[in-house]
């Protein structure tokens, strides 16, 4: 399953873009483009649109992803990280309902 990181990378390739003429339309500093094309450092939500902008993504579907690689990263370690999101899911249905 493919990471931000690498959409993001694989897009910015697809568009004949150098990192640094990447990082000057994303207005983000080259390093951290790296970081975040090579997963060692995580895109922040302000970033992602900016990412959707100028790539032309769907952000709905990079937030999602991105909410899911937290939720991962979370739970990654613990004993029962299905279990576990199965109690989240039922909250989030049960507050939605109450609002």
């Amino acid at each position: 399953m493919d990471t931000i990181g690498d959409i993001l990378r694989t897009e910015r390739e697809n568009r004949n873009l150098l990192l640094r003429q990447a990082s000057a339309l994303l207005e983000i500093d080259q390093a951290i483009l790296s970081k975040i094309e090579r997963n060692e450092r995580k895109a922040t939500k302000e970033q992602l649109n900016g990412f959707a902008k100028v790539y032309e993504l769907d952000i709905e579907t990079l937030l999602i992803l991105w909410l899911g690689e937290k939720i991962y990263k979370n739970i990654e370690n613990e004993d029962f990280p299905l279990k576990a999101l199965k109690v989240a899911e039922e909250k989030v249905k049960y507050n939605k309902t109450k609002k």
